[in-house]
């Protein structure tokens, strides 16, 4: 790194930004397999608060690579880049006084650790999207299951790599139970529960 990056303070601070927000700001971290509904239920959630007069932004996976992480492949090194600068975004995010919520498998828990050290206490919320893997695999709305099984998709989370379930998230939301619309509601009362909407 650099010996001449100081870092500038904004003029607004993020207690401004969330009293012009009229609510709390935070990152909701949608982990779970491919399949499971991370990004279903994260813009359901966002257009529910958004009707509601709240701030959000959606960190979806397959957005982020298509332009700031378009130069990482799928090696384990690099799902930990790349886990490592949607953690950075969010806090920006975070520090704008927006809800952020971020869909990324996110299959190792020590990476989804080193996100959360980079906020304060009350900034992170672990969200576990549980969905069985025979059901993710049902919907495979990408294909991908199939190319895994195949072999045309080496390292896929589920199948030839692993993924590393949260010991003990905030929130859980069982999609193969609820719906999108209940799993989206079930985001938004963890939030009225803090008083943070």
């Amino acid at each position: 790194m650099s010996t001449n990056i100081v870092w500038h303070e904004q003029a607004l601070t993020k207690h401004d930004q969330r009293t012009g927000n009229k609510h709390h700001s935070a990152v909701f971290w949608l982990t779970g397999l491919s399949g499971s509904g991370k990004s279903t239920v994260a813009n359901a959630a966002a257009k529910k608060l958004h009707e509601l007069g709240a701030n959000t932004y959606v960190l979806d996976g397959d957005n982020i690579r298509h332009g700031l992480n378009k130069d990482l492949g799928f090696s384990e090194s690099d799902r930990k880049e790349n886990i490592r600068r949607i953690g950075e975004v969010a806090k920006l995010f975070v520090d704008s006084g927006q809800i952020v919520f971020t869909a990324f498998i996110s299959p190792f828990q020590e990476d989804r650790k080193a996100v959360r050290q980079l906020l304060e206490a009350d900034e992170f919320v672990e969200v576990f999207v549980s969905c069985p893997l025979n059901e993710c695999e049902a919907r495979d709305p990408k294909g991908l299951y199939q190319k895994a099984r195949s072999g045309q998709i080496p390292e896929f989370t589920g199948i030839s790599s692993p993924y590393e379930a949260p010991d003990a998230p905030e929130l859980v939301l069982e999609t193969s139970r609820y719906s999108v619309d209940e799993c989206a509601d079930q985001l938004i009362e963890f939030m009225k529960k803090k008083s943070w909407i």
